[in-house]
Parts: C-alpha cells; sequence; structure tokens
C-alpha cells in the first residue's frame, strides 16, 4: 500500500503506549514495557500511557478483580517511575473517544487484515467461533488508543508489531480515503537487551501472567525471598555461559537468563558475556537473583505502599483521563467531520 506524502513538520512527537490490566504485573512487563516507558518520559517527548481495560474484556473479567488489577497496574507505573504530573497516566475506559474511533476504524479495515492477526489465532484456537467479536476486532481499537491521539511513536515488543503494522495501514487508507494528511504513520519503538522477556520455566516461551505456573515468571508483588527462589530454580542446561555472544544460539534459558541480566543492569548481552563468560550457573544465578531483588524490591515497596490508598490512583487515574480526553476529543471530532458526521454545535 503507498503511503500518503507527509510533510515533517506535520506532527509533533508523541509517545503512546498501553499495558492490559487483566493480571498481574510481571518482570516482563516491567523489562519489556515500564522500564522504557520511564525512560521515553526522561527524553522529554510527551508520553501518554494507558491501562487498556476495554482491551481486557475481549474475553470475560471479574468485574471487581478488573477494578482491582487496573489499580495495582497503575501503583506498578507510578512505581516503577512514571511521573503522573509529565506523563499522561490513565484508563482507557474513562476516555469515550478510544471506542468512538474504533468504530471508524472498524469500518475503515478489512475483513482479510483482521484474519491474518496471529495473534487472534493464537488466542482463539480451534475455538475462533465462539470467541467474542471483540477479540477478532481487538486491533482495530488498538489502532484507535494510538491515532485518537495522534501518536508518532509506540514502544512495542517483538509480538506486538503486526497490530502496529495494521495500525499503519488503517491510518494510510483513512488519509487516502478521504484524501487527506491527518493520521500520521506510525512508527515502532523496539530496543533493549529484554524487549521480549522468556519463561522461567521454558525460554522459547513468553513471560506470561496467564501461565499456569507460578514459577515461570517474577510478579512485580513477589517479595524478594519469592525472587531469588525463582531465579534460582529457573531452568538452565548443564553448559557453562559461553565466552561469545554467538555461543548462546540455541540455548533459549542461557539466553533469556543473559538477557534479563543485561536489561536490569543496564548493560548488553555481549557485556553479560564478557563478565560472566565460563561461568557456571551456580555463580550466575546468584548474580542475577541479588541484582534482581536490588531493582525489584523498592517497586514491590512502593506498589504496597500505593496501593493503601485505592482513592488516591483512582484521583490520579481520572486527572490522567481529563488531560488524555483534552488531547483525544479534538482529534475524534475532526474525523467526524471529515467522515461526514453531522455534528451539533457544542460537542
Amino acid at each position: 500500500m503507498a503511503e500518503p506524502v507527509q510533510t515533517p513538520q506535520a506532527f509533533a512527537k508523541r509517545i503512546f503506549s498501553g499495558i492490559q490490566p487483566s493480571g498481574g504485573l510481571t518482570l516482563g512487563n516491567y523489562l519489556g514495557a515500564l522500564k522504557r516507558f520511564v525512560e521515553k518520559q526522561d527524553e522529554g517527548i510527551e508520553t501518554v500511557y494507558c491501562l487498556v481495560d476495554m482491551h481486557a474484556i475481549t474475553v470475560w473479567q471479574d468485574p471487581a478483580k478488573l477494578r482491582q488489577q487496573t489499580r495495582e497496574a497503575a501503583a506498578g507505573f507510578i512505581a516503577a517511575g512514571i511521573d503522573p504530573s509529565r506523563s499522561i497516566l490513565f484508563n482507557q475506559s474513562q476516555v469515550t473517544a478510544h471506542v468512538e474511533l474504533a468504530w471508524i476504524f472498524n469500518c475503515v479495515a478489512r475483513m482479510g487484515w483482521m484474519s491474518r492477526m496471529t495473534q487472534f489465532k493464537d488466542k482463539a484456537g480451534k475455538n475462533s467461533e465462539n470467541v467474542s467479536l471483540g477479540l477478532f476486532a481487538y486491533p482495530s481499537l488498538m489502532a484507535a488508543d494510538i491515532m485518537a491521539y495522534k501518536a508518532t511513536h509506540v514502544p512495542v515488543g517483538e509480538d506486538q508489531k503486526q497490530h502496529l503494522e495494521l495500525t499503519r495501514d488503517i491510518a494510510i487508507k483513512f488519509n487516502n480515503d478521504y484524501g487527506v494528511n491527518f493520521f500520521p504513520i506510525v512508527e515502532p519503538i523496539i530496543e533493549g537487551a529484554a524487549t521480549r522477556v522468556m519463561s522461567l520455566r521454558d525460554g522459547t516461551k513468553k513471560m506470561s501472567k496467564s501461565d499456569p505456573s507460578d514459577q515461570s515468571r517474577i510478579n512485580l508483588t513477589d517479595d524478594a525471598d519469592t525472587i531469588s527462589k525463582k531465579i534460582r530454580k529457573a531452568k538452565t542446561d548443564p553448559e557453562p555461559l559461553p565466552s561469545e555472544l554467538e555461543g548462546l544460539k540455541d540455548r533459549p534459558e542461557a539466553r533469556n537468563l543473559v538477557n534479563i541480566y543485561a536489561a536490569l543492569a543496564g548493560h548488553t548481552a555481549e557485556q553479560v558475556i564478557r563478565d560472566f563468560g565460563g561461568a557456571q550457573f551456580g555463580s550466575f544465578k546468584p548474580a542475577l537473583a541479588d541484582l534482581a531483588v536490588a531493582k525489584l524490591s523498592p517497586i514491590t515497596t512502593e506498589m504496597s505502599r500505593l496501593m493503601q490508598d485505592p482513592a488516591e490512583i483512582d484521583r490520579i487515574l481520572g486527572a490522567g483521563s481529563e488531560r488524555a480526553e483534552a488531547i483525544a476529543r479534538p482529534i475524534v471530532d475532526q474525523v467526524y467531520d471529515i467522515v461526514g458526521m453531522i455534528r451539533s454545535r457544542g460537542r
């Protein structure tokens, strides 16, 4: 699909990203998302971060648990270093522009595009006829999340790259269909040593809060002793760490632990191999455990403190939603005008 011509000054740089509050935050969320969100906040770029609770209900959620998990995720963002006075932090359902724009995008996106989404195929499995329509249309809502703010950059993991490509296709088709240069063509930000953290029990699978084994992941609510025990029991192979990075090629568990160490320490994987090459896991795991405890324990402690005052978390999310609404509402109103909707004065 040909991309419309855009002038460099057409769109101010703005970062958007979000996390589903459908379960506890993990080390994977921290290294793959939260840590990077904080770094982007410190670069002086406008940053908009969203707890995508509308996405969460594409599969059934217990209402009370969803509220609790949304607050816990917000606490995780703040404890990790997101400053609500510098970044916009809110939950998706408080800003109706997201679902309004998603419907417009549902009418722009093609069924064939949606059918090719590998995440839908993975989640639906053999029961695609029985999953919700929302799960199928999930990428259209994700596109709306991003374009409601005319975001130009999105930090994503490799597993979300296909959805971001769909966002680009939807924006391009909208611009071409209506002869406008309205939406930017968003760029992914994929960087860091651990953009995809793998399971501690199976280095070929992503670390997931939905994995039935709690030993497969480190939760941001785990205490220091639990973190240390999980890392010491993480699956590895009998060989020592290699002296060259290439030696990790067919060793997924070893590669995962090296990447986790690198991301926590702010090093490259090459640096870790230089420091630990030739070491047995009996010495590397304790070093990794100590590092993880040092980096994660303060976050766990602060999350616990924040969760003692849910009303304050709700206040922060409410204030963030007002700031988000101030950006998104004019953009979506312009979309209504572009597609030919009649809008009464004052709306």
